[in-house]
């Protein structure tokens, strides 16, 4: 097969981020890690780098606020993953990798770009209510700057985290799963799609080397995954022996809801509303121009929904 492409991950401290150092190394591949100069005091980020390190990743010095450092850094790979934050309840840093596009395109060495998106595939939200809408409209800036700048590009869409979505059966501001009571997005039969971290940073970096990803959409949608609300409470309540008390949340009642909210807080539940009350992840066939990762990588045994939630039993 031949030598595995050398990788530089930036983010690589984040949420998704770590994940990705730590499939990349598992894969074989010369994995290097951007580390801020200016670090500073956050001494959690400093021992996850010098975990990373000591696992074999290389650290290399660069900044989005220094373009020499981003083209030196990008000089030495083949690959480039970007995994900067896009949430706007973490850091909301979408529109940084523009600085990261303009690195590559002038280091003109890299193989592959595959850009901070990991969740909704954005060009499919044109019509998505705002504030959320930023995420989505910021993500295709992205996307043009790398098609302008004639950069080979991967996109992942890995749909709802488990994390997020499966622990707190899909309750806005909840990672936990409820005892007794739950609330559903109105009859909660919309289907989405959910997939346990991990599992997205194995199947990003097997697209690494794969040609046939190249310039395409790369869809995570395990089968077994494909649920919905009311699926995942179902599959709870036989883990815990007990029927929760339902109530149901009418779209109109949470359009009500989210015009109080915090705008972070507006951003994230006019998400949950497309995902919800729209049925956004599922309700569509994926194209020519796409890929479904089950289907590339049959060999990856993902997490199941059922097999997730036993952790909180």
């Amino acid at each position: 097969m031949g030598l595995k492409s050398k990788v530089l991950i930036v983010g690589g401290t984040g949420y998704i981020g770590k994940r990705l150092v730590k499939a990349s190394l598992g894969h074989g591949h010369e994995t290097y890690v951007l580390q801020r100069r200016d670090i500073g005091v956050d001494i959690e980020k400093v021992q996850m780098l010098l975990s990373f390190k000591k696992q074999g990743a290389r650290l290399v010095i660069g900044s989005f606020d220094d373009h020499r450092s981003l083209v030196e850094a990008v000089k030495q790979v083949d690959v480039v993953i970007c995994a900067i934050s896009g949430a706007h309840i973490r850091s909301h840093q979408i529109l940084l990798q523009l600085k990261l596009v303009d690195a590559i395109k002038e280091a003109g060495n890299v193989k592959r770009f595959i850009p901070s998106e990991f969740g909704t595939d954005p060009s499919r939200m044109a019509h998505a209510m705002e504030p959320g809408r930023e995420t989505f409209d910021q993500k295709m800036m992205v996307r043009k700057a790398i098609e302008d700048a004639g950069i080979p590009f991967t996109y992942i869409s890995a749909n709802c985290y488990a994390g997020y979505f499966v622990g707190g059966l899909c309750q806005f501001g909840h990672l936990l799963p409820p005892t007794d009571s739950i609330v559903l997005f109105g009859d909660g039969n919309q289907k989405s799609i959910f997939v346990e971290e991990d599992d997205i940073a194995t199947y990003t970096v097997r697209t690494i080397d794969d040609p046939r990803t190249l310039n395409k959409t790369f869809y995570i949608r395990p089968p077994a995954n494909i649920l919905s609300q009311r699926e995942i409470v179902e599959i709870w309540e036989k883990l815990i022996g007990k029927q929760l008390l339902k109530t149901s949340l009418s779209e109109q009642e949470f359009l009500g809801i989210i015009k109080d909210k915090e705008y972070a807080d507006q951003a994230g539940m006019t998400h949950f509303y497309h995902f919800f009350y729209e049925g956004c992840l599922a309700n569509f066939e994926i194209g020519d121009d796409a890929e479904e990762a089950c289907t590339l990588y049959p060999d990856v045994e993902y997490i199941k929904v059922e097999d997730y939630l036993k952790q909180y039993v």
